[in-house]
């Protein structure tokens, strides 16, 4: 069943969510990148709530002009007047008042979205609203997907995608120096505009299939996950779209191959999976890269500790140092030093001498700066600074080939 999912051969409606979600998904990781890069990544939130009053509002006028209440576009128009108000009052508290920006999210937030819960109530009362389906919005629906539904979607979504084609580099800028790029006379309080633009266009097309409620989790996750794989911005776009392509078509496929599984939900916990995998797995930032940074990093210095105390003929009582030191053949098996282990160990006391000297020099300051106890001197001076050193430390001189 699964199988038949993936490949889209579940029927028209299945391969519709399919592909919506999918155009959803890339459209939502690339708008999401630069969210997450402005570290504003709570607008969406409020963004995404306060399009619930413009849902039912534009129900309501709908079915007063005897129009049907249901037509998508007219519900998509009204979420996103609805949403581009809260995004106005947004901006205004927190350039007008004394709001932190997180508080001011709070407000819109939770006046918009409770405003939408009182209409809806209202609507629900109606004999014209009974049926709406209008909760649907909430947490998504993707049952009974037309072609014009699909349509407005894919529309929506490649439109979003030019328009980021469009202002890449200006967001970019903004996103990472808004002060330098005040001085370069980029409109920073435009881009960031445009920039909410985006993502209230990119909420309002998601509303059909994930929901006011979850659409901020697939702005956001896709974005963190690609953040774990590079370090560069062009790259991070790229990855975070492909993330929440994978994430809306594997979310549909599921969702369509077990049809009491909701598919805004299931797309939103396969984009959870990615970035947990990420979170373990990435070769960079990843939890398991990090635990071998850490193991590798007690290896040396136990092995450091290891030949300062053969150098000064102090015992060694750590189990591991001792391990590390005979593997490195640097001590037989009863402790005592081998030759290369003396030598290894004289070389490391010398090298703590030296840079003894080197932290009470002033003149060598940038030099002492990168001292860590562990770093070879050998990649810091050059081959005269050493010499001279031996020659204030005195005795036999080793100077690297």
């Amino acid at each position: 069943m699964l199988r038949d999912a993936l490949l889209l051969q579940l029927g028209y409606n299945a391969t519709l969510v399919a592909v919506g979600a999918t155009l959803l998904g890339i459209s939502a990781g690339v708008t999401g990148t630069f969210l997450f890069l402005r570290k504003r990544a709570l607008v969406s939130d409020a963004i995404s709530h306060a399009t619930l009053p413009g849902i039912c509002l534009a129900f309501l006028l709908m079915v007063a002009l005897g129009g049907d209440g249901r037509s998508l576009p007219g519900l998509l128009v009204g979420s996103a007047m609805s949403a581009w108000v809260g995004l106005l009052c947004l901006n205004w508290l927190t350039r007008n008042t004394r709001l932190a920006e997180d508080a001011a999210i709070g407000a819109v937030l939770s006046v918009f979205f409770g405003l939408g819960i009182v209409l809806l109530t209202v609507i629900q009362t109606l004999g014209a609203g009974r049926q709406a389906g209008l909760e649907g919005f909430l947490l998504g629906s993707t049952a009974g997907m037309l072609w014009s539904d699909a349509l407005v979607i894919a529309l929506g979504g490649a439109g979003t995608l030019a328009l980021i084609l469009l202002i890449r580099r200006p967001m970019t800028l903004v996103a990472f120096d808004p002060e330098y790029a005040a001085a370069r006379g980029v409109p920073v309080n435009r881009v960031d505009l445009a920039m909410m633009g985006l993502v209230m266009a990119v909420t309002v097309v998601g509303l059909k299939i994930v929901g006011l409620i979850l659409i901020v989790a697939l702005l956001i996750i896709p974005p963190v996950t690609a953040r774990f794989w590079t370090e560069r911005s062009d790259r991070v776009v790229l990855l975070s779209g492909l993330t929440g392509g994978l994430a809306g078509y594997l979310g549909a496929a599921i969702s369509a191959s077990a049809p009491n599984l909701p598919t805004g939900p299931i797309i939103v916990l396969v984009a959870f999976a990615f970035f947990a995998l990420s979170l373990l797995v990435a070769p960079g930032r990843g939890v398991l890269a990090a635990l071998l940074r850490h193991g590798r990093f007690q290896r040396r210095v136990h092995l450091r500790q290891g030949l300062l105390a053969l150098a000064q003929g102090q015992p060694i009582y750590e189990p591991l140092t001792l391990r590390l030191l005979r593997r490195a053949e640097l001590v037989r098996a009863d402790g005592v030093a081998t030759d290369k282990g003396r030598a290894r160990a004289a070389k490391a006391l010398r090298d703590e001498k030296r840079w003894q000297i080197v932290r009470a020099d002033l003149t060598q300051e940038a030099a002492a700066a990168l001292y860590d106890g562990l770093r070879d001197i050998e990649t810091v001076l050059t081959r005269d600074q050493i010499a001279e050193i031996d020659s204030r430390i005195g005795g036999p001189q080793e100077v690297p080939a």
